[in-house]
């Protein structure tokens, strides 16, 4: 264990000085920070109906579209330019510091998100704002929890404390669908108002028992490559973010002058940035990383798993919210909260797999269990395609369970890879450079996959919705003018569990008789209406997310195995320490002092 840098009460110290129960303290924290973080990425998805409705915006709207998008993807962007530097920042000043900092942030940005008073646009721009500075607390977590992880565990047993660290992350981006789901119907400010209490426990905690066990590295900031950095990779992430907008007679916005110059721009900045890396003394990319083989294949692993899960769960809430749930009995109005429970097998599969791919990865090495993780993955893509629009729960629930389980294998033996693969001076930034490629590739997938579906929807809609809707008594004129709105207002509806031809129809539902506008408004018309062009686009995404996935697996096994050393079990030792919480162990005196 590397030695120790300055504590608060000036001493030095390593992990081992803390005792062996200052391990369990930090991964307990630092599993809760990663929990509240990602419950927070996702428990919006879910209650964005409630929180428009309680600000008085109605988000299918052409110009409220960019609030429903900047509230879905806001946080991600940000934490996905930012993880590097702090990371860095954790590297150079300490990880624990910058990481309970981090807490304090977020708890901060959560208190100032469940107060708004606000209504209208000054309240969409109000909760953006605060959203923008949680993804700031949270890439402050992101960045340096494994990193904290990889100074306290040793070796022969990081691969379970990331795997724990690694279940909360993923587990929270659930939880946080059937929260939203419970709490927003009550009221929407409880889904913010929730993470408070929990946030200030988190933050106290965090300052008396989290200590900088790790190497510091006192260096100058690469200001030069911060901003081109963040600029470039901004740029780049916004251009992808309106791309999922109509530009036009088109679509989607991928044409568009603004998304074309962002994407290009951004591209050409981060060229910039990485040749102005190989100039400075202190890079904030430490490109030199990348010659060590498991942190380059790891990546590239962690990278391509990202780009084809990243918008499974958008996808899966538009599959079961604006389809299978209001064909067998659901109002749209129920269909949020039901489509979280209904996707709790992927969680269970998760939380069953990653522990334990953890603890095996500790024994038996990382590669093959996560290159088998991605095969599993694939295959359920494979499962998924073939699967009906209006399938059997059970047969969707196994393929779920199975994604999980997939998905678990390959997320805990993956990030111990990395982590043991680099210098402890250099775990900060190379923790948040893997969060970075992992959160970039997420938005990537998600504007991906969105434009499929709407490429799908663009194609065979417009041509079925307005002979449908004339045979039940629209006139034509009204008829072909909803047909042509834009595919996005409709996968919108979808995806926040509106009733989309009512939204569509409004004051002309009126002048219809009652039954044929019952049933235009009802759970079949509309889900029957999008289920093949839905599919066609479901097809090519899921193909795509097999590709990338057997990519990861080659790329999985590429990696080196780095032989841990023999330890003690975690069985013994939890054992050990339980003993001395009763008392008789003076090693955790150290750890007590102020």
């Amino acid at each position: 264990m590397a030695a120790g840098v300055a504590q608060r009460d000036g001493r030095q110290r390593s992990a081992d000085e803390l005792g062996p129960r200052y391990k369990w303290v930090a991964l307990s924290n630092t599993t809760l920070g990663m929990l509240i973080a990602t419950i927070n990425s996702s428990i919006v998805l879910i209650a964005l109906p409630d929180i428009f409705k309680g600000i008085g915006i109605n988000p299918l709207e052409p110009a409220n579209t960019s609030y429903l998008l900047w509230m879905i993807m806001g946080f991600l962007v940000v934490t996905a330019v930012l993880v590097v530097s702090f990371g860095r920042l954790g590297d150079m000043y300490g990880r624990a510091r910058m990481y309970n900092m981090g807490f304090a942030v977020f708890t901060v940005s959560s208190i100032m998100l469940a107060i708004t008073w606000f209504d209208g646009d000054a309240a969409a721009l109000w909760l953006i704002g605060w959203r923008i500075v949680q993804g700031v607390g949270g890439a402050f977590l992101m960045a340096n929890s494994s990193a904290i992880l990889t100074d306290a565990f040793p070796s022969n047993q990081r691969g379970l404390a990331l795997g724990i660290n690694g279940v909360a992350a993923i587990a929270g981006s659930f939880l946080g669908l059937v929260i939203g789901g419970v709490l927003a119907p009550v009221n929407w400010n409880l889904i913010f108002l929730v993470s408070v209490p929990i946030g200030v426990v988190g933050t106290i905690w965090a300052y008396l028992k989290l200590h900088d066990t790790g190497v510091r590295q006192h260096a100058r900031m690469d200001w030069w490559g911060n901003i081109t950095f963040a600029v470039g990779l901004i740029a780049v992430l916004v251009g992808i973010t309106y791309g999922i907008q109509p530009y036009g007679a088109s679509s989607t916005g991928w044409g568009s002058p603004f998304v074309l110059s962002c994407l290009l721009g951004g591209l050409v900045v981060l060229v910039a940035f990485v040749v102005i890396e190989t100039k400075v003394d202190n890079p904030l990319f430490k490109l030199s990383l990348f010659r060590i083989r498991s942190f380059s294949w790891g990546n590239l692993a962690n990278l391509s798993a990202s780009l084809g899960r990243g918008g499974l769960q958008f996808i899966l809430i538009i599959w079961l919210q604006g389809i299978w749930l209001p064909q067998h009995g659901y109002t749209f109005e129920q269909t949020p909260l039901w489509a979280g429970i209904y996707m709790l097998p992927m969680t269970v599969g998760f939380l069953v797999s990653a522990p334990a791919s953890g603890i095996l990865s500790d024994r038996v090495g990382s590669r093959l269990l996560a290159s088998s993780g991605l095969l599993i993955t694939a295959v359920t893509f494979a499962l998924l395609i073939v699967l009906p629009v209006d399938f059997d729960y059970w047969a969707f629930a196994g393929i779920l369970l199975l994604n999980g389980i997939g998905m678990g294998m390959f997320s805990s033996p993956n990030r111990a890879e990395v982590m043991n693969s680099l210098p402890a001076d250099a775990r900060g930034s190379g923790a948040g450079m893997m969060t970075t490629f992992q959160n970039a590739a997420m938005v990537l997938s998600i504007g991906f996959f969105f434009s499929l579906i709407i490429a799908g929807l663009s194609t065979n809609l417009p041509s079925a919705m307005g002979a449908g809707l004339q045979a039940h008594g629209v006139p034509a004129a009204s008829a072909n003018q909803l047909a042509h709105l834009p595919a996005v207002a409709v996968l919108f509806a979808a995806f926040l569990g509106y009733n989309p031809i009512q939204q569509l129809l409004g004051p002309q539902l009126t002048q219809l008789p009652p039954d044929q506008a019952n049933f235009l408004t009802g759970r079949s018309f509309f889900p029957n209406l999008i289920s093949g062009p839905f599919q066609e686009g479901l097809q090519i995404a899921f193909a795509f997310a097999i590709a990338v996935c057997l990519v990861g697996a080659v790329a999985s096994l590429l990696c080196k195995d780095k032989k841990v050393e023999n330890g003690e079990t975690v069985g013994s030792e939890l054992a050990a320490v339980a003993g001395e919480a009763s008392g008789t162990s003076e090693l955790v005196g150290p750890a007590r002092e102020r």
